[in-house]
């Protein structure tokens, strides 16, 4: 049965953005009038989720006054941090309130179009998969090596061109949801997903669209306009 969960990451700082949005939480800069946080969650609400964990901490209280407990549809819960947990840390954290076998994981910083089904398909008996995006120039994000639906490796740095990054968007099955740390600060991306990749163990989708990160000011200003226009094609 496929999962029907999704864990948005909603806890970062946006310390890079703190001179365009200097008293909100970065979920809920506002683009083209709305939060930015709506769009991921009608997104997924649109893509057949039922239920979404909001992992939160500072102003943590503010995007749960700004969500409520439903939206479009879908059951929202949420799994506050007092101290920051890492990516790592806030993922396993967050997903002792799942209910399913297996849970969809995004940023609350990036939009990527994709289809959660296929993200799941993409896994394939691995314990997890990831929805990449490609763009124009890796140089800013770190690229990413595909094989034969597999990630081969993640670069942290390479030079500028065209190539597939890690956009923030993943589904763990079981098995990787066992595996996470229990407690504590840690790097998903360090020490969960490149060590699983080197193993040959996370799917790869690239079927995906439109992404945008709203991380830093020239890319929040452009998705204003983007986002204006309907959605960031």
């Amino acid at each position: 049965m496929a999962a029907t969960e999704i864990l948005i990451l909603a806890g970062g700082f946006g310390t890079r953005l703190r001179s365009e949005v200097p008293d909100l939480p970065k979920p809920l800069a506002p683009v083209a009038g709305r939060p930015f946080l709506a769009y991921l969650l009608d997104r997924y609400a649109a893509a057949g989720m039922t239920r979404a964990i909001l992992a939160t901490g500072y102003l943590g209280d503010v995007v749960e006054q700004t969500i409520g407990a439903r939206w479009a549809g879908m059951e929202v819960v949420y799994s506050r941090e007092d101290t920051p947990l890492g990516t790592g840390g806030a993922i396993a954290a967050a997903a002792r309130l799942a209910r399913g076998t297996g849970l969809h994981v995004c940023n609350g910083d990036t939009y990527l179009e994709y289809s959660p089904a296929a993200l799941e398909a993409a896994a394939d008996g691995l314990p997890m998969a990831i929805a990449l995006a490609r763009v124009e120039d890796v140089s800013r994000y770190g690229a990413v090596d595909v094989a034969h639906g597999r990630v081969q490796r993640f670069h942290e740095k390479r030079p500028g061109g065209a190539g597939l990054i890690n956009a923030g968007s993943y589904f763990l099955g079981a098995d990787a949801l066992a595996a996470l740390p229990g407690e504590g600060a840690f790097s998903f991306e360090k020490q969960v997903l490149e060590p699983a990749a080197a193993r040959g163990e996370v799917g790869a989708l690239v079927n995906t669209a439109a992404f945008i990160d709203i991380g830093v000011p020239e890319d929040f200003q452009r998705a204003q306009g983007l986002f204006a226009r309907g959605r960031p094609a």
